[in-house]
């Protein structure tokens, strides 16, 4: 790999962090039911920022049919400003990595063009336009993806900017379609899918991080299940979490309502398009269907705990890898009792945050992993 300037593990690191941050400060503003309290995107009651004074709150009032909540308002718009600011940092990191290549600047400045030009398109309610002008932009950055190599990692940052621009066409779906479970699963794994992008580029950018083992082949095997695996159980979290079916079972563990296996409903549980218009905040599923999304995610998670387990031993008892191993160990570990502390002590909001962060965290050592680990040549 040819580093495109010393820095750019650097920037690459920043950029990590902050979508963790905002893996973490989204999960927060969901779970506490902030998610509709701004009814438009990108601005928050017409504002680019939300309304603060009494003034701005009435105006609001009188203007937008869902009123103002001053303590939930702020954490939407502030999660959006976050989010605005880890696409501009990608953005950054795009021209860097692409700038030796024939037109890299020119074609990743084009693109951002549409994009940024799409947004007051979209505000002014010219929506066709904007739609057709973002997906030229986002078109422009997978035909670079496809043709540019990864040796000076041009490739990886602009599938990165891809996925957060698509990113926050899925924020922009979840207000406008009021809270719809599919959207906002994706919206989660969207923003996963970024950190984890942006993990397996600071690692890979940075010297000197390689692991080079003779079980390389078949740990990294064993590492790509396990991220399978969990990507499905962090999509079953989000539709859980989606559909308000985390206390589904009540506050009983391991049991269910008092059963192994209480009355459920698997087909209305997984029906993934139920049409647009439909408020979804607070759910729409009868209880039967609840309990069957909640007993796929606790199925799921000692599957993932099972598989996950086997490579955390595998890895404590290889030189080299043992100090991985048991972080590994004690994140399985600590995402199962916050998983069913979740259920106990009824969805506490720091509790149930902590999960989304323990699953990210899981993602950075899986996905760490999978870009350091090399076999000797």
């Amino acid at each position: 790999m040819n580093l495109p300037s010393r820095h750019f593990h650097r920037l690459a690191w920043v950029a990590v962090l902050l979508a963790f941050a905002i893996v973490v400060f989204g999960a927060f503003v969901r779970l506490s039911n902030a998610g509709l309290s701004c009814p438009d995107w990108p601005t928050c009651y017409g504002r680019a920022t939300w309304p603060v004074h009494a003034d701005d709150i009435a105006h609001a009032n009188a203007h937008f049919e869902r009123a103002v909540e001053t303590s939930k308002t702020w954490r939407e718009q502030f999660h959006r400003h976050l989010a605005a600011t880890l696409g501009l940092l990608i953005l950054i990191l795009t021209l860097i990595a692409a700038r030796r290549r024939p037109q890299g600047l020119a074609s990743i400045l084009g693109a951002a063009a549409l994009v940024a030009i799409s947004i007051p398109l979209y505000i002014t309610q010219h929506y066709q336009l904007a739609i057709v002008l973002a997906l030229c932009g986002e078109t422009i950055l997978l035909f670079n993806a496809i043709r540019w190599s990864n040796t000076d990692f041009s490739r990886l940052t602009a599938i990165a900017l891809m996925v957060v621009i698509f990113q926050a066409v899925l924020g922009m779906w979840t207000v406008t379609w009021l809270l719809k479970p599919v959207v906002v699963m994706s919206h989660l794994l969207g923003g996963l899918a970024t950190f984890s992008l942006l993990t397996w580029l600071a690692w890979s950018a940075t010297p000197g991080t390689a692991l080079v083992q003779a079980v390389a082949p078949k740990l990294r095997r064993l590492l790509w299940i396990g991220l399978v695996l969990l990507v499905l159980q962090i999509a079953l979290g989000g539709w859980t979490s989606s559909n308000y079916a985390a206390l589904a079972c009540g506050s009983d563990f391991p049991m269910c309502r008092g059963q192994w296996w209480p009355p459920h409903d698997f087909h209305q549980a997984f029906v993934i398009w139920r049409g647009i218009g439909v408020d979804y905040e607070g759910g729409v599923l009868d209880d039967a269907a609840r309990v069957a999304i909640q007993l796929a995610h606790r199925a799921m998670a000692v599957l993932v705990f099972g598989h996950l387990l086997v490579v955390a031993i595998r890895m404590i008892i290889t030189p080299g890898l043992r100090y991985w191993g048991i972080i590994l160990l004690l994140l399985i570990c600590a995402q199962v009792a916050l998983g069913i502390s979740n259920v106990v002590f009824g969805l506490p909001l720091w509790v149930a945050t902590a999960h989304t962060a323990g699953a990210a965290l899981l993602l950075f050592v899986i996905v760490g992993l999978l870009a350091r680990l090399r076999a000797p040549e």
